[in-house]
């Protein structure tokens, strides 16, 4: 992979329309055979400092631009990275581990798709009119910018939650400093390029890169910071609220989820079993809205199981750069460590391997952070592989008699973000719609979620949300307006 060629330069950060190098750097590492592929810089909190008030000085002009002004840029960077789709699809596989084809996805339709669906909202509403108590006197509250906000974002889709973050921010008239995680920060550098090239005046996105509890912390806890966005684990969703708090600024957390998986007797089994193995395994198990439990009433249950275990130990591993490869690895060393020790720990609590449970052997995965599809059974509701995220490609599976006592389990766990149901009768449809406590219900069907929905979590999985007009305004304050008119603006003469 030449990195060079893709950013344009050696890597370094953005900041304030300036390319950014430092002396200490940090190795990037390919997931699939442990290569260094690119150092990147590692900032220091200084850097923050300057980023943020180079963002500053930028926000005022920008706001004060008109909304299809701001749009065309949005517009512009659309069609740059729709442009350099496969380079910038070749990164992120690079950095991070999914499939070709995957990365493609990630890139021309989410990346690319965010930036052209929040340029529409060039003339979008920006607030309201109330009937005011006197006459001559008008009431309206406004939407207003921020100011400079911050986005933070975690590895599994560098380039989408670039432009998740990046064009609604923008749209709304802030400048945003954003900080990808230091496993995959390369496709935010190549973002920050087509930016640059689609002209969007110098500070009103920057990039800085390095250790989150350095400069995410620093960035989190300045003065300047108006709002914060973030996407990534609950661990980090704590750390960086309690450092928000010292300012009172507000926070949007996306975090991490648990979904279940229902599958009732009367659903097409065949649809719930393709849909269960897309639904675990993209991305290696590496997403939020992953099928991360399956609960299948026992009328189907070991009918279920069988075909989801022929359908998952055919899925193809390996090299994913190749066309046919369907699952890469996980994006790191620690990462893997923690599926193996997840795993481990269930079958000493009696869990039943069905399929996979270790690493792939093989000389293509003597280096990598590889692991196979596997499924467990014999599992329950109290298992830490049934409570806790696994973000990986492990799938528990249990049965279930009636409908009460799925949503139960359903409903059994920190988590809140996505559920899935499928099922051919309406009224259980609609009762799962009602009972299960989650943000997101899928009904007969899979993610990914769709951009003018709005993607939000409940209890651990966070606060606020992205996507959609609800998303957007998150990134807008409210001023109230009291205009008082009798004689104002009127010449005295006129007032005896």
């Amino acid at each position: 992979m030449d990195v060079v060629n893709v950013l344009g330069r050696e890597p370094a950060m953005y900041i304030g329309g300036s390319w950014v190098a430092t002396d200490e750097a940090r190795p990037v590492i390919n997931p699939a055979n442990e290569s260094i592929i690119a150092a990147v810089p590692e900032a220091s909190e200084e850097h923050a400092d300057r980023a943020l008030e180079i963002a500053r000085r930028a926000q005022s002009e920008w706001s004060r631009r008109s909304g299809p002004e701001r749009g065309a840029v949005l517009k512009a960077i659309a069609q740059g990275i729709r442009a350099q789709q496969e380079e910038l699809a070749r990164l992120v596989v690079a950095e991070q581990g999914k499939t070709i084809t995957e990365a493609r996805g990630e890139v021309g339709d989410a990346a690319a798709g965010f930036f052209d669906y929040y340029a529409t909202f060039e003339r979008a509403q920006v607030g309201s009119m109330f009937a005011p108590d006197e006459t001559n006197e008008q009431l309206f509250v406004r939407s207003v910018p921020y100011g400079v906000v911050i986005g933070i974002i975690p590895w599994n889709y560098p380039a989408a939650l670039f432009a998740r973050k990046v064009a609604p921010a923008i749209m709304a008239g802030n400048t945003i400093v954003l900080k990808p995680h230091e496993d995959t920060p390369l496709a935010a550098l190549a973002l920050a390029r087509i930016v640059e090239e689609a002209g969007a005046p110098p500070g009103v996105v920057n990039v800085v890169t390095g250790a989150g509890r350095v400069v995410g912390d620093a960035l989190v806890r300045h003065p300047i910071t108006q709002m914060v966005s973030v996407t990534g684990s609950v661990r980090g969703g704590r750390e960086i609220l309690a450092a928000a708090a010292e300012n009172i600024t507000p926070v949007s957390l996306e975090l991490g989820g648990k979904a279940p998986f229902i599958v009732l007797e009367d659903a097409d089994l065949g649809a719930a079993v393709e849909n269960a193995v897309d639904a675990r395994f993209w991305n290696c198990g590496q997403v939020c809205t992953c099928n991360e439990r399956t609960y299948v009433q026992s009328g189907v249950y070991d009918e279920f199981v069988e075909r989801f275990v022929e359908a998952a130990s055919s899925l193809r591993l390996g090299d994913p750069t190749r066309e046919d490869v369907q699952m890469g690895p996980k994006v790191n060393e620690p990462e893997l460590t923690k599926v193996e020790a997840l795993v481990r720990e269930a079958v000493e609590q009696g869990a039943n391997v069905r399929l996979g449970g270790a690493r792939p052997e093989g000389k293509e995965f003597e280096k990598g952070y590889w692991f196979e599809p596997t499924v467990l059974t014999d599992t329950t509701n109290e298992m830490d592989i049934v409570q806790r995220e696994v973000f990986g490609p492990v799938l528990p599976i249990q049965p279930f008699e009636d409908f009460d006592e799925v949503v139960g389990l359903a409903n059994d766990s920190p988590y809140g973000l996505t559920a899935y149901v499928f099922t051919s009768d309406l009224h259980k449809a609609m009762r799962a719609i009602d009972d299960i406590d989650f943000g997101e219900i899928y009904v007969n069907k899979i993610g990914p979620e769709q951009i003018q929905g709005f993607h939000t979590g409940y209890r651990l999985s966070g606060m606020g949300g992205d996507d959609g007009p609800y998303g957007y305004e998150r990134y807008l304050r409210k001023k109230t307006v009291y205009l008082h008119y009798d004689g104002f603006g009127t010449p005295a003469e006129l007032h005896p």
